[in-house]
């Protein structure tokens, strides 16, 4: 997943440029509080794209699970078709037979559960992305904002920058919150599926 940009490093310099040849103690003021926003956005930035990726890599592996217990769900079908089959026949069904549609639904239980719970940490994920994608984006007109205070030399437009700032900030720190509790539970799941498949060589199938 691609990183985020925050194109604004030209605007930053120009505001940099602008607050040593300004005698206006408050354009050495944008220039600071532009260089806290650019490095709010920078971080902003990169939170966005880990957990876009994170969220996508998850979606991705529920669809995996889903799959995985639709064809077990084939299998087990397929094992009772014969088995009615055998008793229109008026022949006795093979306990071997019982003993796998027993397995199958246990592992199609827990291929659902994961699956479940994999898609719901990818819907918290995406919620976490979304914030810290908004913060950027607020981040982003505070600096660009922040410029034209410089270059029309009217501080209106720098309150301005700062109120855009402090919402972005707000996005930001909701980001943090929101992550959830349990980061390691991906993990989790994804090492429990690990073992769940090395112990049935069914999964090939």
């Amino acid at each position: 997943m691609a990183e985020i940009e925050v194109p604004l490093e030209e605007l930053h310099e120009h505001i940099q440029h602008n607050a040593h040849e300004s005698k206006e103690r408050w354009v050495s003021l944008v220039a600071l509080s532009t260089a806290f926003l650019a490095a709010f956005a920078a971080v902003a930035a990169l939170c966005s794209s880990h957990y876009e990726s994170e969220s996508m890599k998850e979606h991705s592996e529920a669809f995996d699970k889903w799959s995985y217990y639709q064809s077990k769900g084939i299998e087990s079908l397929m094992v009772k078709i014969k088995m009615d089959t055998l008793v229109a026949m008026g022949k006795t069904p093979d306990e071997a037979d019982k003993k796998d549609i027993a397995k199958y639904e246990t592992k199609r239980a827990d291929s659902k559960a994961e699956a479940e719970k994999l898609t719901e940490l990818s819907k918290q994920h995406a919620e976490v992305q979304e914030n810290f994608a908004l913060a950027v984006t607020m981040f982003q007109m505070a600096i660009a904002i922040g410029a034209i205070s410089v270059l029309t030399k009217r501080r209106g437009f720098w309150y301005v920058s700062l109120l855009l700032g402090a919402v972005g900030l707000y996005f930001e720190l909701t980001g943090y919150v929101s992550i959830p509790k349990h980061e390691a539970h991906g993990e989790k799941v994804a090492e429990h599926t690990e073992k769940t498949n090395e112990k049935s060589p069914e999964h090939a199938k």
